[in-house]
């Protein structure tokens, strides 16, 4: 296999405009509008326009992307139902709740959490009209409630990339300039236990393009990642490796030289042989395709159906791996990841010693 790089009282029609004006109006700016009695003016146009961006970027452009397929979504079910997207109502949004957990019809349910992002998309898009949907609302509150009662799983967890496997996994890359780049990336994604968003975004150096999440600094001891990451500002350290066949900075390094990158996106792409490094930024997506084209490649899991392997592993599995391998106190795992808390660095610690303390014993008996 190949991986490539409010009331129900509106009629149908109704909702349907409703919905399509909406759309226009989030397409026109997130709710950022000047006063009717100053519009017209080139400045405060200008002002509007740049509020509209800063705007766009208080949430992750994923989030974005997913909370418009969420309100595109709703909007849809309020034009088959014969219902209004404005004012919201608590008990619309909860008959919404309840038909995405028990469609009717040939329709797949959704899973618990996906529910529960697509209510938090429904309350930033009622929010950005300057609405505000009660999610304490009892209609949402009990429906929602007895959702996760009858339907909420344990969370499935993606399968965590450990030693071994990368290493075999960088063993079936080329040796030419894509080769060398992907190997970069998987090297420096698991070292620094990044996201796929944070390995796409760096840039060479600080404040070298638009839209740049971080840079990277290279000196005789390491890497030291700036990254602009969902909690804030982060510094990441990664360290030279014990040679350079698994170096992660090493291979970042041959990465530029060999690519000759000495401005702009860390990671970019090459032509179609491989052999000329391109302008353009990769996207996260190539991570995934690349981390899933490696496993198969490197036979990891073989013993599953390759169906199955591929849904095991993806961009969090560098993550996962890092903080299953790194034998080290548990906080330095939870700074180098960024956690606020103990507890969400153990969520990815898939191969823990769970009982090395044993309060049984510890209780006397």
């Amino acid at each position: 296999m190949t991986i490539e790089d409010g009331k129900p009282t509106s009629s149908h029609s109704d909702a349907g405009d409703t919905s399509r004006g909406d759309e226009r109006d989030q397409e026109k700016g997130d709710g950022i509008a000047l006063p009717s009695h100053v519009a017209g003016s080139g400045t405060l146009d200008r002002l509007a326009d740049t509020a509209r961006d800063y705007a766009k970027a208080a949430t992750a452009e994923n989030t974005n992307k997913a909370y418009a397929a969420d309100w595109k979504h709703f909007g849809r079910w309020c034009r088959i139902k014969g219902l209004d997207l404005l004012p919201p109502s608590p008990e619309m949004v909860g008959l919404y709740l309840a038909d995405l957990a028990a469609p009717v019809g040939k329709a797949p349910a959704i899973t618990v959490s996906t529910i529960e992002r697509r209510l938090s998309g429904l309350a930033w898009h009622y929010q950005q009209r300057g609405f505000t949907l009660d999610r304490k609302n009892r209609h949402i509150v009990t429906v929602l409630a007895g959702i996760k009662r009858k339907h909420g799983k344990p969370p499935v967890q993606k399968e965590a990339i450990l030693r071994d496997d990368i290493l075999a996994m960088v063993a079936t890359l080329p040796q030419d300039l894509r080769g060398l780049r992907d190997r970069a990336i998987l090297l420096i994604g698991y070292a620094g236990g990044l996201r796929r968003s944070e390995i796409v975004s760096l840039d060479v150096y600080k404040d070298d393009t638009p839209d740049s999440g971080g840079w990277v600094d290279i000196t005789d001891e390491g890497a030291l990642l700036t990254l602009n990451a969902k909690t804030g500002w982060r510094e990441v350290e990664i360290g030279r490796g014990s040679s350079n066949q698994t170096c992660p900075v090493h291979a970042l390094e041959k990465w530029l030289h060999f690519a000759r990158i000495d401005f702009g996106p860390l990671f970019v792409r090459t032509s179609r042989d491989g052999k000329k490094a391109l302008p353009a930024r990769l996207s996260d997506k190539h991570v995934v395709r690349l981390i899933k084209q490696t496993v198969l490649d490197a036979g990891i899991r073989s013993d599953l159906p390759e169906k199955r392997r591929l849904a095991l592993f993806s961009g969090h599995s560098l993550r996962a791996g890092l903080a299953s391998s790194a034998e080290v106190d548990e906080r330095y795992v939870q700074k180098h990841l960024g956690h606020a808390s103990a507890e969400m660095t153990r969520k990815y610690q898939r191969r823990r010693d769970r009982f090395r303390i044993n309060l049984t014993k510890a209780a006397g008996l």
